[in-house]
C-alpha cells in the first residue's frame, strides 16, 4: 500500500444502525446534531489533510455533506453492531488506495458521539504521534473516577460474584495507594500501516494523552444525553467551538 508522507486524515465512523438512541450520530444535543461537535473540533484543529465520514446511511451522509465533509459509503455489513472501526478503516483505505493510489500516514478516528472532544486535545496526541519515531498511536484517556476503579469491578457469572481482577480482592480500600487506571478518551490517532498490521485502531506502543474525566464522555444512551447536558450545565465539560 502506497503512503502519503505526513499526512493526517480525520475519519468519522457513523453508522446509521444505532439501537440504544435511534439515528445516534444525528441525535439533536444542546440545539445540533450529534455528530456536528466532532465536526467543530475537527475544524477548529484545522490541519487535516483531508476530513471523511464513513457511513451506511443516507441522512448521515446528507448532514456530512451539508458540513462539507467527504462522505464515503460503506457497505450494508459494515453498519452492525459488532463491526469493529479498524473494519470501517481498512475499508476506507482499500476504496482510496484503489481510486487514487495512496493513502494517508495517519488516520485519526473522530466519534461522533464524543461531543466534549476539543480541538487542543487532537492537537496534543497528533504531535505526539509526529514527534515519536517509535509509537504506533496516540490515545487521549481519562482518569477512572474511584467508583469505576478496577478494585470495584466486578463480573456475575453463574448467579455469583465475581472480582474482574482477582488480585484486588485482598487489597486495601485506599484508591491513593494503588496503580491509576484510565478509560479511552474518545480520540486517537494512528499510524496506518501500523493499523491494518495489527487490526486495531489502537496499535502499539500507544501514547497516552491524559485529558479531564468529564471530557471523555461518550453519549450512547438517552440518560447519557441527559447526563452530557448536566455536565455543560455544572461546568465541568465543554464543547468545541462554533
Amino acid at each position: 500500500m502506497k503512503i502519503i508522507p505526513n499526512a493526517v486524515w480525520g475519519l468519522i465512523p457513523a453508522r446509521g444502525g444505532s439501537k440504544s438512541i435511534p439515528m445516534k450520530n444525528l441525535t439533536p444535543f444542546v440545539g445540533r446534531p450529534l455528530i456536528d461537535f466532532q465536526v467543530l473540533a475537527a475544524n477548529g484543529y484545522g490541519e487535516f489533510s483531508r476530513l471523511l465520514c464513513s457511513t451506511d446511511n443516507q441522512e448521515i451522509a446528507d448532514r456530512c455533506a451539508t458540513l462539507r465533509l467527504e462522505v464515503h459509503s460503506r457497505p450494508i455489513n459494515l453498519g452492525s453492531d459488532n463491526t469493529p472501526v479498524i473494519a470501517v478503516v481498512e475499508d476506507l483505505m482499500h476504496d482510496l488506495q484503489a481510486q487514487e493510489g495512496a493513502v494517508a500516514e495517519y488516520i485519526a478516528i473522530l466519534h461522533p458521539t464524543s461531543p466534549f472532544v476539543l480541538p487542543e486535545h487532537i492537537r496534543w496526541a497528533i504531535n505526539a504521534l509526529l514527534a515519536d519515531g517509535n509509537a504506533a498511536s496516540a490515545q487521549t484517556v481519562v482518569p477512572c473516577p474511584r467508583h469505576h476503579h478496577a478494585n470495584a469491578q466486578r463480573q456475575i457469572m453463574n448467579g455469583e460474584v465475581h472480582f474482574n481482577l482477582p488480585e484486588f480482592n485482598t487489597l486495601t480500600a485506599n484508591l491513593d495507594a494503588q496503580a491509576r487506571h484510565y478509560a479511552f478518551g474518545n480520540f486517537v490517532v494512528m499510524r496506518s500501516q501500523a493499523a491494518l498490521e495489527q487490526q486495531t485502531i489502537f496499535p502499539t506502543p500507544s501514547i497516552p494523552i491524559e485529558i479531564p474525566f468529564a471530557q471523555g464522555f461518550d453519549l450512547e444512551t438517552a440518560d447519557d444525553v441527559k447526563l452530557g447536558q448536566a455536565l455543560l450545565a455544572a461546568g465541568l465539560a465543554e464543547l468545541p467551538n462554533s
